[in-house]
């Protein structure tokens, strides 16, 4: 099954992945931001160490050392990350289709693999919106370990697939630069 992305005529992907590619970009600084005195010696990476909790009495102890001002914070962070998906998913996406269809020109083999793993990145901000409802629940006070464990299974999961297109966009963006096209 084709991706939508696919359906975009592929001399026009680069103008929707560099507009996405922009819009994560801005989101993470602002993220990255507000977020900076969420780093504790509990939370060394800030919100992204609440996402790994896994245990209530951590992500207890994570939110204690926020105080007041952190949880606002940190509830703030929570609700940009509900458009932060929808951006990095389509830009790392798009880069992996680009990939693929640098691969497929080069008759590469993985030139397949581009629309997979864009599928993929859809699945990665599908995690990524459980996982926030899963840390809003802990930051309103829900105890349980259930909700610190889906976070840290969500993030995890999340984060490998994101890292997994990271990487193929960029071996797509190496050969592209490196190698010539067939016949050039």
């Amino acid at each position: 099954m084709k991706h939508p992305f696919e359906h975009i005529r592929p001399e026009r992907r680069g103008l929707y992945f560099y507009a996405s590619l922009l819009g994560t970009l801005l989101l993470m600084v602002v993220m990255n931001w507000i977020g900076g005195p969420l780093n504790t010696p509990e939370a060394p990476y800030g919100i992204v160490s609440f996402e790994f909790t896994g245990t209530w009495d951590k992500a207890q102890a994570i939110m204690t050392s926020w105080g007041a001002d952190g949880m606002v914070r940190a509830a703030f962070i929570q609700g940009l990350d509900f458009l932060f998906p929808l951006v990095y998913s389509s830009a790392i996406g798009l880069g992996c289709l680009m990939a693929g269809g640098v691969l497929q020109v080069r008759k590469w083999p993985l030139s397949r693999l581009g629309g997979m793993l864009a599928w993929g990145l859809w699945l990665a901000a599908g995690f990524d919106y459980i996982e926030n409802f899963a840390l809003t629940a802990l930051l309103f006070g829900t105890e349980g370990a259930t909700w610190a464990m889906l976070s840290t299974v969500c993030a995890t999961v999340k984060f490998l697939l994101i890292f997994l297109g990271m990487v193929y966009a960029l071996y797509g963006l190496m050969i592209r630069l490196v190698i010539a096209k067939p016949g050039s």
